[in-house]
């Protein structure tokens, strides 16, 4: 499986949901980089991703976006063969 990063906070629904989603694929561990509590680390997600919001998903090297992007790749079917290894 593959290693999945995750930037988060700590009262975000979105970011739940998405680590819910991720756990019921198998996923048993995530990389969290809270940045709530690590506010240069923001700065290093923007920078990365062109994005402010989180979550913003890392699979692999594979940028997947927010928790809407996780939801849509799932129901293309992409999600399960990308945290198994296959390019996106």
């Amino acid at each position: 499986m593959q290693h999945v990063k995750m930037y988060t906070t700590a009262v975000c629904p979105f970011c739940i949901r998405a680590k819910q989603i991720l756990k019921s694929k198998g996923v048993d561990k995530i990389e969290e980089v809270r940045i709530d509590m690590q506010p240069d680390e923001r700065a290093k997600m923007m920078e990365i991703t062109g994005r402010r919001t989180v979550p913003q998903i890392f699979i692999g090297e594979t940028h997947v976006g927010g928790c809407d992007d996780l939801i849509a790749l799932d129901g293309r079917g992409g999600l399960m063969p990308l945290l198994n290894g296959a390019a996106a």
